[in-house]
């Protein structure tokens, strides 16, 4: 019988799993559990789900539904198993004990086939990242305060065969692949940088390479599936520059061995909003930059293969083959899902409209994608919504409070992959009831009555549609412009334009002289509009009186032009100066060399007063 993928459903009541195309019904042999059910998960192999109850934990074979084993562990918060499923591990709230002196072990783990506990541990963090198997489970890994300690999984109860001491260690990520790679990240710490060690295991005592990073508070570290190569996206909380809100991002590609290791350059300001590895583990995807995104296609080593569209999109998926690609825009975007097919030069397929959508994941054939809307971040229109690959709805199921959905993994393999793209098949009744809407394109922002009919200016359309690229040197410099000014201080025009440095008497002088040439402007102007046509009787024009200019008089001079009264004023002003001068001479005084020396400029300033026609009384 041919394997048909199965996706389950927890609601606030039930858990349910169900078979995908063609048949879309739940599972015969599982009986739904309803009550409290914190959470649910399946195996990494898909063979195995469980799911918890306040009393214990159920592990359900996934293809019959029967129950195969339970575990007997109460008010299980977080499950998890092992690459195989082997392995089965449970968290549960610390609680504090009655005698104060021994430490509740909440962490747990538990051997599938038989239902026995292997371990116990203390665990503070409800996640499982902090305990994580190699690929075949002989080896596992967990990271306590300032140390990793590594099992081997046979002897998990006893200590650990090794530990590597690192002190201020927050996250570290096993490869996937057939070598026991483990990449260790250490981040900033009184000044040093960040720091990520790549070891190969059990050999902690010396890294095989070693790349400090700067900038570098939280990080995500993405492991292709061969586990040859790296990625490591660090993140800030903070933005020192004032740029975003959201903190800074940067990514770096890592080879085993440090045969090669690059930051890699993006071309666009703005937040890294995700990255992805695809499943043949030769090139990754990045969607970065200030909305319009941009998002670009790597190889393994790095460099730039291909370009995709601008567009507000922030979420990126292979398919499992690796045949197409999902570029979405999720959160606080309107949903918008592109497909590419890889194969046929990233030809776009499909547009979907899938808003609200909290998860969105390929199915393991690669034909079907998942859309669901799940509580807390929505409590209305929560279901479970799968379309074709072509675009067209396949099946819907409404629910009430939706916490979680997802596919049963399974291996790529067991699907072939078709050469051409297979026509949609025939939907589910539930999905012919649905109206599904058709992306439109957007009407675009209110325009007031007058502007419409015309051309949308560049400067209010996106990047995308045409409209300037976003600058977010020039937003926050406009950012500090509007800040509220102190009454009394320098103004941020001022400090722009070199003001900064002057004194008190030196911005006072320059507001005089700034006035003053108003002043004369303005006068200038007045005495222009004064001259008037004259008019001859007879109702003809009399020839054109002289140049504007010459109308300007003052002290019975007539001036050709404003800036020759200005040099008449200044001339008369030194004038009256040296004829002081002469009076404190003639009575005795003793003057300085400069005042004698501007005595002997009085036949010079009046040879210059007499060109501009002054005559001496």
């Amino acid at each position: 019988m041919a394997s048909v993928p199965q996706f389950y459903f927890r609601t606030s009541k039930l858990i349910g799993l169900t078979d995908a195309a063609p048949r879309y019904e739940d599972v015969e042999g599982f009986q739904q559990p309803t009550g409290n059910l914190r959470t649910c998960t399946y195996s990494p192999s898909g063979g195995h789900f469980a799911y918890t109850t306040a009393d214990d934990v159920k592990i359900i074979d996934s293809t019959s539904g029967a129950v195969s084993q339970t575990i007997p562990v109460p008010n299980v918060y977080e499950v998890g198993f092992s690459p195989k499923g082997s392995y089965l591990c449970t968290y549960e709230r610390p609680v504090k004990l009655d005698d104060g002196q021994n430490a509740h072990h909440n962490f747990k783990v538990w051997d599938v086939a038989t239902g026995e506990k292997i371990s116990q541990f203390v665990q503070k963090n409800q996640t499982m990242a902090n305990f994580q198997f190699t690929y075949d489970e002989k080896f596992c890994a967990r990271l306590v305060p300032n140390e990793l300690q590594f099992y081997e999984t046979k002897k998990l109860g006893g200590p650990a065969s090794h530990k590597l001491r690192l002190e201020g260690c927050t996250a570290f990520a096993i490869s996937p692949g057939h070598s026991y790679y483990i990449a260790i990240f250490v981040p900033e710490r009184k000044g040093k940088p960040a720091v990520v060690d790549v070891y190969n295991a059990p050999n902690f005592v010396r890294p095989l390479s070693t790349k400090s990073l700067f900038k570098a508070e939280r990080v995500v570290l993405k492991w292709n599936d061969l586990g040859t190569s790296l990625l490591v996206l660090t993140m800030t909380e903070v933005d020192q520059t004032g740029k975003s809100y959201y903190g800074e991002s940067t990514l770096h590609l890592r080879g085993i061995a440090g045969n090669f290791d690059s930051r890699i350059t993006l071309d666009k300001e703005g937040p890294i909003h995700d990255v992805a590895w695809c499943p043949d583990s030769k090139e990754f995807a990045v969607v970065y930059g200030y909305m319009p995104a941009k998002t670009m296609i790597f190889n393994y080593r790095g460099e730039t293969i291909r370009t995709l569209p601008l567009g507000p999109r922030n979420t990126i998926l292979y398919s499992p083959h690796g045949r197409f690609l999902i570029l979405a825009g999720f959160g606080n975007l309107q949903g918008e899902v592109d497909i590419y097919d890889r194969q046929n030069a990233y030809k776009k397929v499909s547009t979907i409209d899938a808003s609200n959508t909290s998860v969105c994941e390929w199915s393991p054939d690669g034909r079907y994608i998942l859309f669901a809307t799940t509580s807390p971040r929505l409590r209305v229109d929560n279901g479970v919504k799968i379309f074709h690959v072509t675009g067209k709805l396949a099946f819907v199921r409404e629910m009430n409070e939706l916490f979680s959905a997802s596919w049963r993994p399974e291996s790529a393999d067991i699907y072939p992959l078709r050469s051409t793209i297979s026509p949609a098949p025939e939907p589910h009744a539930s999905a012919t009831a649905v109206d599904v809407k058709t992306p439109a394109k957007s009407a675009g922002a209110y325009r007031p009555p007058h502007a419409r009919g015309s051309a949308t200016p560049l400067l209010f359309k996106r990047e995308d549609e045409g409209g300037f690229a976003v600058n977010a040197v020039d937003a926050a410099q406009q950012r500090v412009k509007a800040m509220r000014t102190v009454p009394g201080a320098a103004s941020k025009e001022d400090d722009a334009t070199g003001e900064e440095g002057l004194s008190k008497t030196a911005l006072r002088n320059k507001k005089k002289r700034e006035a003053k040439k108003a002043r004369e402007s303005t006068e200038a102007a007045a005495v222009s509009e004064n001259v008037k046509e004259p008019v001859a009787t007879n109702g003809t024009s009399t020839p054109p009186p002289p140049p504007p200019g010459l109308g300007i008089t003052k002290n019975g001079i007539t001036f050709k032009n404003p800036q020759d009264e200005k040099k008449y004023r200044g001339l008369m002003k030194k004038l009256r100066a040296i004829e002081d001068l002469k009076v404190r001479l003639d009575k005795g005084e003793k003057l300085e060399d400069t005042q004698e020396t501007k005595i002997k400029t009085e036949a010079s300033v009046r040879s210059e007063l007499a060109a501009l026609g002054w005559k001496e009384k």
